[in-house]
């Protein structure tokens, strides 16, 4: 039996995915667990420290530890259509001419903000802020832009705000890649059975996921920023596919594809010290 320690985020594709395991509806072939359910975010700064066995990253997020976590092939966010949104205040066509500008994204190391210095380098300040107080900051005009994931997809219109750039479909056009926004990551140092492991528990709990969809229903309303069940179904439907089972060839090569974006574009740039780059998306620990 070993005992890991567990993150992952309080978004509704992640507790969609992970209610079987958390709650021993699957066989977990004699691991256990310690979960912690934190902001993407938040998980994504608390890798740089090695704080977790397993954690759900944002993909830039581990672009930055990938010499020592590994993705799993199951539990990713990645797909066509579902991307970031660059937005603005309903009305201010004009935004992107201004100088000085002032973008809100959802922590520095999530891959919104990546895609953002990618389509838009140079653009303005960014800032980073809890991604779910992102609408209202830009709406109040204390910024000239916001990046937007998660419900947020669902909601900027209705929330006083206008789309600038649909920042995925900006990607798929460039790369012709669907988009990788997250993954769940093991540490390297645990070994190849363990990595192995746990990826066949978690296929099992997002396969018992998609059987039975109701039954997370209220773990997932528990820890959902948006009340509406309504919203939360679309959140799971759009985030939580086929790749989230499997990468799979074409799920790998989108990965792939983005670092090495990430290493020509961004790291080029200066904005984040280069690291080593350990394996290759797919592999195991």
């Amino acid at each position: 039996m070993k005992n890991l320690s567990l993150a992952f985020s309080s978004c509704p594709n992640d507790t969609f995915m992970f209610h079987a395991l958390v709650h021993g509806l699957v066989d977990t072939e004699g691991l256990t667990f310690d979960v912690d359910i934190h902001d993407v975010e938040e998980l994504n700064e608390r890798a740089q420290r090695d704080t977790y066995d397993v954690t759900k990253l944002s993909y830039h997020g581990w672009f930055t530890v990938r010499d020592r976590y590994a993705i799993l092939a199951s539990g990713s966010a990645l797909g066509w259509d579902c991307g970031p949104l660059l937005v603005c205040r309903a009305g201010d066509a004009g935004v992107l001419r201004r100088a000085a500008l002032r973008i809100a994204v959802p922590g520095r190391y999530t891959t919104g903000a990546l895609l953002c210095t990618l389509a838009y380098p140079g653009l303005g300040e960014q800032v980073p802020m809890l991604f779910s107080d992102i609408e209202a900051a830009v709406a109040c005009g204390d910024f000239d832009l916001g990046v937007l994931i998660h419900e947020g997809r669902f909601t900027y219109r209705d929330k006083g705000l206008d789309l600038v750039q649909d920042l995925g479909a900006w990607w798929q056009q460039v790369s012709g890649c669907p988009i990788p926004l997250g993954g769940i990551a093991v540490r390297r140092s645990l070994g190849a059975e363990i990595a192995a492991t746990f990826d066949r528990v978690l296929h099992r709990s997002i396969s018992y996921a998609f059987a039975h969809p109701e039954a997370s229903r209220e773990y997932v309303a528990s820890y959902a920023r948006e009340l509406s069940t309504t919203i939360q179904r679309k959140h799971i439907d759009l985030f939580v596919n086929r790749f989230s089972l499997d990468l799979g060839e074409e799920g790998r090569r989108a990965v792939d594809t983005l670092y090495e974006r990430y290493e020509r574009d961004y790291l080029r740039g200066g904005r984040e010290e280069a690291l080593p780059h350990g394996r290759q998306c797919g592999q195991g620990a």
